[in-house]
């Protein structure tokens, strides 16, 4: 029954456009299942991106995306004053650097398949993919960081939804 349930979960997340929404530059929206309860796989949700940055459950207080980052890419430096970020890789090799100034990163630690990434608000940080293939992560915000449904196919389309 638990494996029915799965299949259909997956099924709705693929119908309702996942994979196939709308991409128009970087204000593209997808289906995002915030604002009502949802369960998805999560790991598979995640390993099955190909975008940059997918939102995919976007709460008052919560956000969830999923990301893909090319080998040699990064999330790119960045912090978040009002709220703290939890990153999980599912898939992947990567470089984590966090610091409380952009200009000191005294933290640096290397992480792959099923780390946990706890970045407290107001740090600097950054993820670097030092692998082959796609890191493959997702990312808990809190508060949300990003538009309901927002769609960054590549690093340089989030980048300019950021500086908008």
């Amino acid at each position: 029954m638990f494996r029915k349930a799965t299949l259909v979960v997956l099924a709705l997340f693929v119908f309702a456009g996942f994979s196939t929404a709308a991409e128009d530059g970087p204000k593209a929206k997808g289906k995002d299942f915030g604002r009502e309860p949802w369960v998805v796989d999560i790991e598979d949700a995640t390993v099955k991106n190909k975008n940059f940055r997918t939102a995919l459950w976007t709460g008052q207080n919560l956000q969830m995306t999923v990301m893909s980052i090319k080998p040699g890419g990064e999330i790119g430096l960045e912090k978040h004053d009002s709220g703290d970020q939890f990153i999980r890789v599912e898939k992947g090799h990567a470089r984590v650097v966090m610091g409380e100034s952009r200009d000191k990163m005294t933290f640096d630690k290397t992480v792959s398949d099923d780390w946990a990434i706890f970045i407290p608000a107001g740090f600097w940080h950054n993820i670097i993919n030092t692998g082959k293939n796609s890191l493959k992560v997702y990312v808990i915000y809190a508060p949300p960081e990003h538009a309901a449904g927002a769609i960054h196919k590549t690093f340089e389309e989030s980048e300019a939804d950021h500086d908008r």
